[in-house]
């Protein structure tokens, strides 16, 4: 039976999966690398890393499945959005890669929207407004500061794209993740040439745009040898680890939308149409799905915030679950489950890192509200909890109104893993959430790509058919549904009232 393996790039690392083409996994592997931070609110990293950990993570892969280097039918790419990979003539890298989380760009995306006319006319023209995040921002910043690196810049990459060129020395992209650029007409699924033109960068700059089952190259000879695989393996256009996460949970139909709970959180909705909120608190973008869209709410600290206070504030817990050999969240989460729904009033926050929906503001700082000598460890950290949730209500909230049907919630990442934070979500949503049989996330879902793309299925739709399925449901509890559903305008006003001292606090550090 046929192999198909899974790529993506991720911000901590690149996991790759190798899949049966009924959707069995055979092995998975990880490979780390560093996030560097010159300056306060800059994140980087050398695509060299990428580069390395998916040859060793392939390796492993082949390896721990026993995998014959001519069972490799297919290589799906997914990886982090918004990224940026600057190439010179002879396609070598200029500098390191600015990421998505990189906050240094809030003057280039005034720029964007005073060259495109406004703000309403540049979501008329792609969909959404300039975000700090998005690739458009990074290459002015480019121009703005580094002329020189600018001067011998000759291509555009996005990560996964990278490691797409260094698999096929072609230059390409697809439609989902190269709506994150703030470049693409995502309604006509092609680049922007007006919005090229105001910015005055050379369309030639960025390579070309296809849809996510297609192939877009093949493996080399020099690639193959490094990979342990076969030359000419096919290479579809894959997905934006978001869309490919999608992909993975089955994210393809009208009413089911996914809630990912990772390290950033994302509400992701499957569109037919074009939805676009004109107020650009959500994104609009192509899909992983041929001639389909998704509307997409982001959280930019909702595990991170857990991972926050487990790595700053829960020392005693972490070495705790050290000597008991478990996990230090199931400590954490068992005494959150201590005290009551809505946390006897204190509230979290967890704009750590700013914040994307619905605020698009990066000088958003995280807060614990409503302190009293009544609240404990307990409180604060199943506040910090609620505090994420709720702020991925606030992207469902608005997605319902768009008038997008939420039928199905399935829930994601770190999140969907704790009984606990899954009863959470539920009570705060307000309906019933599922889990499914996939626990992958992207890897997988361009590794079902790749198999539709190369002809195992007729579409990515019937694949997802044939290999994913609910396993798990959680209903509300209705007595902690009341709760959160008072509470839940507080918090939301919380932001309104802090968002004024939040700029204030950040001009203390200029």
């Amino acid at each position: 039976m046929a192999v198909f393996l899974g790529v993506d790039i991720g911000t901590s690392g690149t996991k790759t999966l190798a899949m049966r083409e009924d959707g069995t996994i055979l092995a998975s592997a990880t490979i780390e690398y560093p996030l560097y931070s010159p300056h306060p609110g800059w994140s980087e990293q050398n695509p060299e890393d990428w580069w390395q950990a998916t040859i060793k993570s392939v390796r492993k892969v082949l390896k721990a499945g026993k995998i014959k280097p001519v069972e490799v039918k297919g290589i799906g790419l997914s990886g982090q959005m918004h990224g940026s990979v600057f190439l010179n003539k002879k396609h070598e890298v200029i500098r390191p890669a600015l990421l998505w989380n990189d906050q240094r760009t809030a003057a280039e995306c005034a720029e964007i929207e005073q060259r495109a006319g406004g703000r309403k006319k540049l979501i008329r023209m792609v969909a959404n407004p300039a975000l700090t995040g998005f690739t458009a921002p990074k290459i002015l910043w480019l121009r703005n500061h580094e002329p020189r690196n600018f001067a011998k810049t000759v291509q555009v990459l996005l990560p996964k794209d990278y490691i797409r060129y260094r698999l096929t020395g072609e230059f390409a992209t697809e439609v989902s993740d190269a709506s994150g650029t703030l470049l693409l007409n995502v309604k006509q699924r092609k680049w922007s040439r007006p919005l090229l033109s105001k910015l005055e960068l050379d369309a030639d700059l960025l390579p070309d745009v296809y849809e996510s089952e297609d192939v877009s190259g093949h493996v080399t000879e020099d690639a193959a040898r490094l990979l342990g695989i076969s030359k000419g393996v096919a290479v579809v256009g894959g997905g934006g680890d978001q869309a490919a996460g999608a992909i993975g949970n089955g994210i393809v139909k009208k009413g089911v939308i996914s809630a990912t709970m990772g390290t950033s959180g994302v509400v992701f909705a499957h569109s037919d149409e074009v939805q676009i909120d004109p107020a650009g608190r959500v994104h609009t973008f192509c899909h992983a799905v041929r001639d389909k869209w998704h509307v997409m709410g982001v959280v930019l600290s909702a595990g991170g915030s857990l991972q926050w206070y487990r790595n700053q504030l829960c020392e005693q817990q972490v070495a705790s679950a050290k000597r008991q050999k478990v996990d230090p969240y199931q400590l954490i989460t068992d005494q959150a489950a201590e005290a009551p729904a809505g946390s006897e009033g204190l509230f979290f926050l967890p704009y750590l890192t700013g914040e994307r929906t619905p605020h698009a503001d990066p000088d958003a700082r995280a807060a614990w509200i409503g302190l009293s000598l009544r609240h404990g460890r307990s409180h604060l950290s199943r506040a910090v909890i609620e505090g994420a949730t709720y702020a991925m209500r606030d992207s469902l909230e608005i997605i319902q109104d768009l008038n997008i049907p939420v039928k199905e919630i399935r829930l994601s990442g770190g999140g969907a893993r704790s009984p606990f934070w899954r009863q959470i979500q539920a009570d705060i949503y307000g309906q019933k959430v599922v889990t499914i049989n996939a626990e992958e996330g992207p890897a997988y879902g361009v590794a079902l790509l790749a198999a539709a793309g190369t002809g195992a299925y007729k579409n990515v739709v019937e694949a997802c058919s044939a290999t994913i399925r609910v396993v798990e449901r959680t209903n509300v509890n209705p007595k902690h549904k009341k709760v959160y559903n008072n509470s839940y305008p507080v918090f939301r006003q919380l932001y309104q009232s802090l968002k004024g001292d939040f700029h204030s606090i950040r001009h203390l550090l200029d």
